[in-house]
């Protein structure tokens, strides 16, 4: 029996594999499996939920085709995973047990590989009242699902967040999602309050940056309104808090975080995090929040791909009814490839000089009016690392040197150059530049002072900082 569930299977699968991507199929396919069969439904398992979920949502179709090919006639589905929750968090038989999710396979056509996600939300109160809500919480209606271009970058991610978005995440406590700047984590994270809210909109939803969870707090401590402040994070059902790296080497706002997090953690409320980074890879940042970021899922968000980037331009100009010739949206898909963020303003800038401007958008005064993103496009992503790399190589010293204790004056004065470098050309604190060179923040700001001195008199100096900046950007 075993052996004809994996015949059948495989050749749906392979039916499945002809209409989908490679990447759509390595992800989300080739972990299944057939593991039961009759005339009614097919049980198939699956990592986890997410999987059902995603394929749900968008490749339904395909599926309900492949099974008609192979098998005559439609089938059920019921997806099997080993669910990480229980419905009794006590209840230590129940941590392992399997979950169902049950499904009819008649769902519209087939979308195009990279997409919008396109949901129908169940929506249990009027548009007007679910807008107030909108408006109260803080959240952003155009971040939607609807609105969020998906392809082999970030459907991973997306799946995630659309599962939680739904409530049907319990083992995914907290969702923590991850990426460079500009490539959709706080729209993921504004989508999620939002179809929640469309979903629940009783439920008590808070939304903000961990700046302002910051500074909220220290108001808080100057105002003697703690009880207040606590009051409305920790009573969240849906905590969705953006930029969690902002929290690093904050000691007090970590410890009234840490507490927040339980709080809502052992209610059994949902809570979302972003970060620029993994949890693991945040500078300062408690070991007990690093570990409670890592309790539930993570997703990380990866540059997206041209096609994805085509698809993003082209859903954007349809949204913000912008008109742009094919070989400009195809010569900005290709040459900003760093940001989603940087590619949409591009196109809005270029969109705004031609309506208002009246003139043709030429290569020359595209590239005239795209030069500073260009420019910052081409531009190589800079670490601490590459600094001392390149400061080393160029003085002639070792690497080890630069966070080594030795008080050499060639060595000590490369360092300061690697030091001025990093806080000038990186985002990183001075407390994370001076653990690097295994030096504290007061000996980062002394070396930056000094540099910036001698900068002032020495023309050979500034020479040579020029070089080095230039071999760092890669220009």
């Amino acid at each position: 029996m075993g052996e004809e569930l994996n015949t059948i299977w495989k050749e749906i699968s392979s039916n499945v594999k002809e209409q989908v991507s490679p990447d759509t199929f390595k992800r989300w396919f080739s972990s299944t499996q057939l593991i039961e069969a009759n005339e009614e439904a097919l049980i198939v398992h699956i990592p986890n939920h997410i999987y059902g979920l995603w394929i749900e949502s968008n490749y339904m179709a395909i599926l309900n085709h492949a099974i008609v090919e192979v098998l005559g006639q439609p089938r059920k589905i019921k997806w099997q995973s080993d669910s990480v929750a229980s419905d009794d968090e006590n209840n230590d038989s129940n941590k392992n047990q399997v979950g169902k999710v049950e499904t009819e396979v008649c769902r519209p056509a087939a979308r195009s590989k990279s997409k919008a996600v396109h949901k129908k939300s169940v929506i249990s109160a009027s548009d007007e009242q679910i807008e107030k809500s909108v408006r109260k919480v803080g959240l952003n209606k155009n971040h939607s699902f609807d609105t969020f271009v998906v392809g082999s970058n970030n459907e991973y991610a997306c799946a995630a967040a659309l599962a939680v978005a739904k409530g049907k995440s319990e083992g995914y406590n907290p969702l923590f999602i991850w990426g460079g700047p500009g490539l959709g984590k706080t729209h993921l994270l504004h989508a999620i309050g939002y179809e929640h809210l469309k979903r629940e909109p009783k439920a008590k939803i808070v939304y903000m940056t961990c700046e302002q969870f910051t500074n909220e707090f220290i108001d808080a401590i100057q105002n003697n309104s703690l009880t207040k402040f606590r009051n409305k994070y920790r009573r969240a059902d849906y905590l969705l808090v953006d930029d969690i790296h902002f929290l690093a080497g904050k000691e007090k706002s970590q410890e009234e975080f840490f507490h927040t997090f339980n709080m809502i953690s052992d209610g059994r409320r949902q809570i979302v995090l972003t970060s620029d980074r993994p949890a693991a890879e945040i500078s300062d940042l408690e070991e007990r929040i690093v570990s409670r970021c890592e309790w539930g899922l993570t997703a990380g968000l990866e540059l997206p791909d041209l096609e994805t980037r085509l698809a993003i331009l082209r859903k954007k100009m349809s949204m913000w009814q912008v008109t742009l010739e094919d070989r400009i949206v195809e010569f900005l898909a290709d040459r900003i490839r760093k940001s989603v963020r940087r590619l949409e303003g591009a196109m809005m800038r270029l969109a705004s000089y031609s309506a208002l401007s009246g003139k043709s958008l030429t290569d020359e005064v595209i590239e005239g009016l795209l030069k500073d993103i260009l420019r910052e496009e081409g531009r190589r992503r800079v670490t601490i690392q590459s600094i001392q790399k390149e400061v080393a190589s160029h003085f002639d010293v070792r690497i080890a040197d630069m966070s080594a204790r030795g008080r050499r004056s060639d060595v000590a004065f490369a360092r300061q150059i690697a030091m001025y470098l990093s806080r000038t050309m990186t985002d990183h604190s001075l407390v994370e530049i001076g653990r690097a060179f295994g030096r504290d923040h007061g000996t980062v700001i002394h070396a930056v002072k000094k540099v910036e001195s001698r900068m002032e008199n020495s023309q050979d100096l500034r020479y040579k900082l020029s070089i080095l900046g230039t071999r760092l950007s890669n220009v």
